[in-house]
């Protein structure tokens, strides 16, 4: 069996950037699989809201941000206006304890923060409102994960990815303008892809379209399978059970170059309800469409 093409992904909770990107990054799970062996490593944009609000942020102007993102890229927003600015270090600890008490549920947590963070009024640094995204989340403990976000061993951990995400100087990266020194060192911006295989690196920095990470894993792995677009939703509501988003339904059927169909693919999808395969759960001003229940 080919070896696997290792794949880091720096991110933040907070990041409209990288929330935006998720249509693309479902798409690699569905092409390649566990041919790509994932580890995620968290930014920690902002330590304290009086961060963001030294540099000018508003809860107005980030709302009114939100609706180019959802515009131009198309996963579920709410862009109203949330009662103050918010850290993302707390949600970025969140993501880093779990990741500790249960590896691989890290990727959950960090889905299910995202989401809460884009469409409801979650301040990802309220200890109380993490708790309550996290008791959604199946096979994650959330008053557990909340208890431990000071705990020495998460604090070290923490620190370490922070650290990682910031060594991006001199990198492919810093070259095509897509790191940030926001705090000091060049860092890696959100969401910005590591790829790795048998000694090779290649980087796929900030925001991507799907077909820059594309190219990049055919070039370290030409010998490893790809999966083709389905036919239909049915094929990725079982793949993908805890759910997607039109847009990531849309990116999901694509043949080749074309552009994502929304329009169709939410047809698609309502059709899907119609048969009873599938579930709309309303999530922002979209929904998440889930496998209908047996």
């Amino acid at each position: 069996m080919p070896a696997p093409v290792s794949a880091t992904l720096h991110t933040d909770p907070g990041c409209p950037w990288a929330y935006s990107a998720l249509p693309a990054l479902r798409v690699l799970e569905w092409r390649y699989g566990d041919q790509i062996d994932w580890r995620l490593v968290v930014i920690g944009l902002a330590e304290t809201s009086d961060q963001y609000v030294a540099r000018g942020y508003t809860t107005g102007d980030r709302a009114v941000g939100w609706t180019d993102f959802r515009d131009r890229f198309g996963m579920p927003f709410a862009p109203s206006p949330k009662v103050r600015v918010s850290a993302t270090a707390r949600g970025c600890r969140a993501i880093v304890a779990a990741r500790i008490l249960a590896p691989g549920s890290e990727w959950a947590v960090l889905r299910a923060l995202q989401l809460a963070n884009f469409t409801s009024p979650l301040l990802l640094d309220d200890d109380a409102q993490l708790r309550g995204v996290l008791a959604g989340v199946p096979g994650v403990e959330g008053d557990v994960v909340v208890a431990r976000l000071d705990a020495p061993d998460v604090t070290d951990a923490y620190e370490r990815d922070r650290a990682e995400a910031r060594t991006a100087a001199g990198s492919p990266t810093e070259l095509q303008g897509k790191t940030a020194t926001t705090d000091g060192p060049v860092r890696y911006t959100a969401p910005s892809v590591v790829f790795a295989r048998d000694g090779r690196i290649l980087e796929a920095g900030g925001w991507q379209t799907i077909e820059a990470y594309d190219v990049v894993v055919a070039n370290l792995a030409p010998d490893i399978d790809r999966r083709d677009a389905p036919d239909g939703v049915a094929p990725l509501l079982e793949r993908f059970p805890e759910g997607l988003t039109t847009q990531e339904v849309a990116a999901l059927l694509v043949r080749g170059n074309d552009s994502p169909d929304r329009k169709a693919a939410e047809r698609f999808l309502i059709r899907a309800v119609g048969d009873g395969i599938a579930t709309r759960v309303p999530l922002g001003d979209d929904a998440l469409w889930r496998p209908a229940a047996p």
